[in-house]
């Protein structure tokens, strides 16, 4: 049973949720705010994604105060559109949270039924297999889509190295995967050296993007295999980047020197040393 303290909290917390719907409705209100009362669903899309995006730098920036922040964001986008399909009578952020609770309770019978799962990967096999069966009592069927490929079942709204990880997942569950890491690692070479074959080859523009397009798409084939999203090694990759060129902007404004006419060796001196800095590679 909740201790006093913690009725007290979730009485806090409903009050606190119930005022962000008040508030929203009534930016959305008759004397509300010109720019709120504009937006539409379709205007919102931007935001959502880039909101989603802050959270993850603050996440990789480990500053909590700022995730605390960015989820606020986060959160906002969430209430904003469900203030919206709540005016057009279509559903209301309490049909989210309802349709959310359903949805835990549905995917962790490990937890909330008699299903085993002790570990991550069979919890990952039961939320898929559950998952599949919803989208088998969906209203959307097989005539309607005019496809029933496996692999129609992802998200097209994510970015693309997203939607690579999950389009291999898909076709790695029915067993068309590679045994092992040497396999990918030697696909990534072989993509690679096509790459440069074509670029060596002044090929057109179409055939580069075919070959460049394929050697992501075998990155992204190891990134699942090495069990790291490619996404955040992406976004990790630019904080280093950002990082390590403002060291050099640094080095050159010491010098009194504008960083264009500096050489290009110099530049390279200083990258170098922005990455000894922290023992970076």
């Amino acid at each position: 049973m909740d201790t006093k303290k913690e009725k007290s909290s979730k009485r806090e917390n409903g009050q606190k949720i119930n005022r962000l719907l008040d508030l929203m409705a009534e930016l959305r209100g008759r004397s509300g705010c010109p720019w709120d009362k504009k937006q539409d669903l379709e205007s919102l899309r931007q935001y959502v994604i880039e909101e989603a995006y802050e959270v993850v730098e603050a996440i990789n920036r480990d500053n909590m105060d700022l995730l605390a922040e960015e989820l606020g964001d986060l959160l906002l986008q969430v209430v904003f559109q469900a203030q919206i399909a709540r005016e057009r009578e279509e559903f209301d952020f309490s049909d989210i949270v309802a349709g959310l609770n359903e949805k835990l309770i549905r995917r962790h019978p490990h937890v909330f039924d008699e299903e085993e799962a002790s570990t991550p990967d069979q919890v990952e096999k039961t939320w898929a297999r559950v998952k599949a069966a919803e989208n088998e009592d969906g209203e959307e069927t097989e005539s309607e889509t005019g496809s029933d490929s496996l692999l129609e079942d992802y998200s097209r709204s994510r970015p693309a190295l997203r939607q690579a990880r999950e389009i291999q997942g898909l076709a790695a569950r029915v067993g068309f995967d590679w045994n092992s890491i040497d396999s990918v690692l030697d696909k990534v070479e072989e993509e690679v050296a096509e790459l440069r074959e074509a670029v060596e080859k002044e090929e057109e523009k179409s055939r580069l993007e075919e070959e460049l397009g394929d050697s992501l798409f075998a990155l992204v084939n190891l990134s699942r295999f090495l069990s790291i999203d490619p996404e955040t090694a992406l976004l990790s990759c630019l904080d280093r980047f950002k990082d390590r060129f403002e060291y050099i902007e640094k080095r050159a404004e010491e010098h009194r020197n504008n960083i264009e006419d500096i050489s290009l060796a110099q530049l390279d001196a200083w990258w170098e040393e922005a990455k000894s800095r922290k023992g970076d590679s």
